[in-house]
């Protein structure tokens, strides 16, 4: 093994001992092409949609915003 390989194995069986998992999670890729126009027709879809006014004010009345920066 490795210098790397075993630093890394090390550091993630401390991980493990403190009560930690790896999790894997598949994101959008922002860098697709068309990404950000079909953000843009999404967002626009939901402009003057009554639901959505409704849940993003429910959102910003329970959002802790205190120690933002």
């Amino acid at each position: 093994m490795s210098g790397t390989t075993e630093r890394v194995r090390k550091h993630r069986e401390k991980l493990r001992q403190a009560g930690l998992r790896p999790v894997q999670i598949w994101i959008p890729d922002t860098r697709r092409p068309g990404f950000a126009e079909e953000c843009r027709r999404q967002s626009l879809v939901l402009l003057n949609d009554p639901h959505e006014t409704e849940i993003m004010t429910w959102v910003e009345a329970v959002t802790d915003f205190e120690d933002w920066k």
